[in-house]
Parts: structure tokens; sequence; C-alpha cells
């Protein structure tokens, strides 16, 4: 933040300010919380998403910054997802089975791909596991289930979707790097693989919505989209051990 920007916002129109792009943002917390809720367990609260998504909207309204390019409302958006992420993270609800099965599943699809040079096919993981196919499918709708499925998921923090930071050039230079090799992994997906994320994060459709669209059940999307995650995690392993973000 500029020095100007520090001083107005001690000033009593700087109060008043921030004060009015809460109250207008105010419904954005709602928004964000209830779109992030269809992914999560039944023990997960609306309430305390929005309460955490408020305090993201105060902390973004005392630190924004316009002079950096982003629209207030896409900075609020990052800061407000990342307070509800950290409030779901610190209720430590997930088993640690699914982050194994997680894990087991992204390094199985990648020895695949690796050792054949094309995509693993789901009874190709599941040899890799020594599990049948059916018990691979309910691994993965466990895995989407048990845990909030986002780009965060990936192994890379909040900061990396963030608006630049000019004073941090190195992190720039990461961001940079890290969405490069996003979108290049991305492209490679399978087709329905692909669809899935888009309608999922671009379009925000929920599971359902999704499997009317493309002819399937629910719980099918389900496990399409766990395995895209999953693939792409493997595709992305570089940044899981080897980056100063994550």
């Amino acid at each position: 933040m500029s020095g100007a920007s520090k001083i107005l916002n001690k000033t009593p129109y700087g109060e008043q300010r921030e004060n009015q792009l809460v109250a207008r943002h105010a419904e954005l917390v709602r928004r964000i919380a209830h779109h992030l809720l269809m992914r999560l367990p039944p023990s997960v609260q609306l309430d305390d998403l929005i309460q955490a998504g408020m305090m993201g909207l105060i902390e973004a309204s005392r630190n924004f910054d316009g002079s950096k390019g982003a629209s207030f409302e896409t900075y609020a958006g990052i800061r407000i997802r990342g307070a509800m992420l950290d409030e779901i993270r610190r209720g430590d609800w997930v088993p640690r089975s699914v982050h194994r099965n997680a894990r087991a599943i992204s390094d199985a699809i990648s020895e695949v791909e690796k050792r054949t040079g094309v995509e693993a096919r789901d009874h190709d993981v599941a040899a890799v596991l020594k599990i049948s196919v059916d018990d691979y499918h309910r691994m993965l709708t466990d895995i989407n289930s048990g845990r909030l499925v986002a780009m965060e998921d990936l192994g890379v923090g909040e900061d990396v979707f963030a608006p630049d930071d000019s004073e941090r050039p190195d992190l720039n230079h990461h961001r940079s790097r890290f969405q490069a090799d996003l979108a290049e992994a991305l492209k490679k997906l399978p087709e329905r693989e692909a669809v899935v994320l888009s309608l999922y994060y671009e379009e925000e459709l929920n599971l359902k919505e999704i499997g009317a669209v493309l002819g399937v059940s629910e719980s099918r999307v389900c496990q399409i989209h766990g395995q895209a995650m999953a693939r792409l995690k493997g595709k992305l392993m570089d940044w899981h051990q080897d980056s100063n973000i994550i």
C-alpha cells in the first residue's frame, strides 16, 4: 500500500471509505459463502463462513490500493475466499485418509502417464493402486465429498492468484511461472475433465447442474472432477516439492 493510502485510512474519511466498501460488498461475502458451501460437508456452517468472510472483507477494505490496477471486488473476493478457506482449515475436519488417498491417486496418475506417454484411464490408475475400478471411483467420491476442492488444493497458496505486488518482483515471477504451468497442464487434460473444470470454476455450476449438462450422474461428475484435480496436481508436482509459494 502506498504511503498516501496508509494516511488516508487513518483519517475519518478513510474510515468512512472502509465502511462504505464493507456495506457495498457484504452481499459478495454471502455469494462466495453459498458457492463454497455447495462443495463442503454438512459439518461446515454457513454462518461460520460468512463471519470469516466478513473479516476478510474488512481487511480488504483497509488494505486495498486502487493504484495497483485491480478492482476492489476482485481484490476483496480473493481476501474473502482466503479468509473462509483459513477458517475451514482451522476446523481440521478432513480425515487423514482423504489426504493420503488424494496423494496416492495423484502419484498413480503421474506414474502411469510418465510410463505410457498417454493420459491415465480409470483402470490404469486402479491397477497401480491395486484396487478395483469401483473402489477407485469410491475413493474419488470420498475425496471430493470430504474436502474443499479448489485450485488451492493443487498445493499452491492463495497469494498466487492475488493482484500483482510491484514491491515483490520475485513473487510476481513465481505467479507468472505457476500460471503458465497451470495453463499448460489444463490444455493437456482429457476433454471431459477440462469441460467439468470449466463449468465448475468458470461457469460456477454445481455438480448436479454439470451432470445435467453432460448427461451423467452427479456422482460421476464428482469422480471426473476429483480425477481432473488429481491429474493436475500430478502435472504440477514440482510446485509441491520446490516452491516458495506453497
